[in-house]
């Protein structure tokens, strides 16, 4: 389901902006260089990682709510393969672990490992406070330690390590294209590197979601899949130590389309969580999700609403039926309930959780994740017939921006918008005035005049100034909006076409000359055979010139 009802740009949807900036004294910066980067060439285990590994997401997580479908990879790190409240298997321990089947020594493994994960630590502390530059310059400085060393001839574990870590620095800093670069790196170092090697699994599958992120499915697929056999070979084919792998896997394989392979890889790891958890385990939910949403994806509503169904059951069972969690696994399931074409039971679900959220205070009430339930519910309700219930959750949703953020904070055009759409289906098309106009002023005040963004409110208010027999001023508007998105994106372009048909509609009406009419219709039949998009024509002649534009 959209999370709203009119489209937005992604200029002007809600974001969370999480940094904070702190400043650090130079000399501090240079001492934390010079200890994570100078030993590496002075002694053999030199570098420090393996504080990110996907238990410790997990564990970061684990208050935070299982959300609705389509929704969890937002309440994640975008890394992430598990959802919150599943523990994964502890990656630093495997590691350990199987470090008497490596040859080297353990405490000389120990150590390096420390200093890996203290590397990774302070990056981690330098973003989390907004230290982003300071970070860069820790990750820059080991990077040049570890080139050299590369450079030298030197291409085992330990500079395999250490790319590890830089490359996930450079993931939290943004910067992906160099990731990509470290990427290179790492897989010609791994590719030479026997599979006992220690911390080779964990590497593996680091670069394996890392290309995941970077959308380069093969390659990241490829790592999975030898991280997998390593684990397998080492611990067996029903260890939990294949969990994390094997999610991260059939997370790839669900967004190339290779659907039955990911249910399969999917079932693979539900058996061996419930082998080693039991039945009732609440590390199953990861699992059982991501089996639930493919089998949606796939249009097999029963089967995947099976999934969603123990994960509410399971969560009731372990917390009880007021908790948070519960109303999160209900918000799931609604979306099913939607999905098999049963709205009704669909809006209960979503009532109900919404009150145990609240209830339960798991989740504040300007959280995006809430934010995105009542929009939900607010479409739903308005698809049954129920608009005003929607308008009174639409209104909700504005209040509570307004409260916690300012009445004119650019995330309050989200639902100005939305409101002005639930208002002009009812036809009060003056309230719906008010509303766009309100947004539009806000967007001026956020965005340049000539800013795409702004067009969306703008084109939404001729059309309501049409249904109000206020054509001329929509008509400048119409033409005002045309003007900026043939200048963002191009004349032949949808959104061009979009603003077009509003305008012929328009023109039409008041009586415009035959001819200039006639060439904008050509350009929209162009534009509809260019994009075959039929939808987009309408043809307006006088007519038929009291229907309205579409927005």
């Amino acid at each position: 389901m959209a999370a709203s009802i009119l489209s937005l740009s992604p200029s002007i949807n809600n974001k969370r902006m999480s940094q904070v900036f702190l400043h650090m004294q130079s000399d501090q910066l240079r001492k934390a260089i010079t200890c994570f980067s100078v030993c590496l060439q002075k002694q053999k285990w030199s570098i420090k990682l393996y504080m990110l590994p996907f238990r410790a997401i997990a564990s970061h997580h684990v208050s935070k709510p299982f959300a609705s479908v389509g929704s969890l990879e937002a309440e994640v790190a975008s890394q992430e393969n598990h959802a919150p409240g599943v523990s994964a298997p502890n990656n630093i321990q495997r590691s350990k672990m199987s470090f008497d089947q490596t040859g080297y020594p353990l405490d000389d493994m120990s150590d390096f490992e420390n200093k890996l994960q203290e590397l990774f630590g302070e990056v981690k502390r330098m973003i989390m406070k907004g230290n982003k530059s300071d970070a860069i310059d820790l990750l820059k400085a080991n990077y040049e330690a570890v080139k050299e060393q590369m450079n030298a001839g030197t291409k085992g574990i330990e500079e395999a390590a250490l790319l590890d870590v830089i490359a996930l620095g450079y993931m939290a800093v943004g910067d992906l294209k160099f990731v990509g670069s470290l990427l290179a790196m790492l897989t010609e170092v791994v590719e030479s590197l026997k599979d006992n090697e220690p911390f080779l699994d964990s590497v593996l599958v680091h670069m394996g979601s890392m290309y995941s992120t970077l959308r380069k499915f093969e390659k990241s697929l490829l790592l999975y899949r030898r991280s997998i056999d390593i684990l397998a070979n080492r611990y067996g084919k029903n260890s939990i130590y294949l969990i994390t792998p094997l999610l991260g896997m059939a997370k790839v394989l669900g967004a190339i389309g290779r659907s039955t392979k990911a249910v399969e890889t999917y079932h693979r790891a539900i058996a061996i969580l419930e082998l080693n958890k039991g039945a009732e385990s609440e590390d199953l939910v990861v699992a059982l999700f991501g089996l639930g949403n493919i089998l949606l994806k796939e249009g097999r509503t029963t089967d995947a609403e099976t999934h969603f169904v123990r994960i509410l059951n399971l969560y009731k069972k372990l917390y009880g039926e007021n908790d948070g969690r519960v109303g999160m696994a209900m918000c799931s399931l609604a979306h099913v309930k939607c999905a098999k074409g049963n709205p009704d039971e669909a809006i209960q679900l979503y009532e109900n959780a919404l009150q145990v959220i609240k209830d339960s205070n798991y989740v504040a009430l300007d959280d995006s994740i809430m934010e995105k339930m009542r929009i939900d519910l607010a479409e739903l309700l308005h698809v049954v017939g129920r608009g005003k219930e929607g308008r009174k959750m639409l209104e909700e949703c504005l209040l509570i921006t307004e409260k916690y953020k300012g009445k004119e904070h650019p995330s309050s055009v989200t639902h100005l918008l939305n409101l002005a759409t639930s208002y002009s289906r009812s036809k009060n098309f003056v309230e719906a005035e008010r509303l766009l106009r309100t947004s539009l002023e806000i967007m001026r005040k956020t965005v340049g005049p000539d800013d795409q963004s702004i067009t969306f409110p703008m084109l939404h208010l001729a059309v309501t100034l049409y249904n109000l027999k206020r054509d001329e001023e929509a008509e400048q508007l119409a033409l005002e909006v045309l003007h900026i998105r043939e200048k963002a994106f191009g004349k032949d372009s949808l959104p061009v076409g979009e603003a077009l048909d509003c305008l012929v509609s328009i023109q039409t009406r008041l009586g415009k000359d035959d001819g200039e009419l006639l060439e904008l219709l050509k350009r929209i039949t162009g534009l509809c055979a260019y994009f075959g998009s039929i939808g987009l024509l309408y043809c307006h002649c006088k007519s038929n010139s009291k229907t309205p534009p579409k927005s």
